[in-house]
């Protein structure tokens, strides 16, 4: 999929509304429209990485950023105390939907042990 059709990039660019509850120079992050918890953002970076897989060492400080903004909204969204999950998942099978790089935080609810 190309940037031009990547509905992340869209968001990024603004060409499609979304909650945004969080953005910077690096990342961008908004309420999910299928949340899987009470608390369900997503931290996008700008730059259009498909997966986990296609990061490079260029691309250390941008996944800092990205973590970084995760801790910064679990504290504005209130689950921070009470504690939340972050998750990327890297490709179809692990579940990952949209091919742009995310990070998903979700809170708000007592999170089953995954194994």
């Amino acid at each position: 999929m190309s940037e031009q059709d990547c509905i992340f990039c869209k968001i990024v660019r603004g060409e499609i509304p979304a909650e945004i509850v969080h953005q910077d120079e690096h990342t961008i992050a908004f309420k999910d429209i299928h949340p899987a918890a009470p608390v369900h953002v997503l931290v996008v970076p700008r730059k259009h990485i498909p997966s986990l897989d296609d990061i490079t060492p260029a691309d250390q400080d941008l996944l800092g950023r990205m973590l970084v903004a995760a801790s910064r909204i679990a504290k504005a969204q209130g689950v921070a105390d009470s504690g939340y999950r972050t998750v990327i998942n890297c490709r179809e099978e692990a579940g990952q939907v949209v091919f742009h790089l995310h990070l998903h935080i979700l809170g708000g609810r007592r999170m089953r042990l995954m194994g």
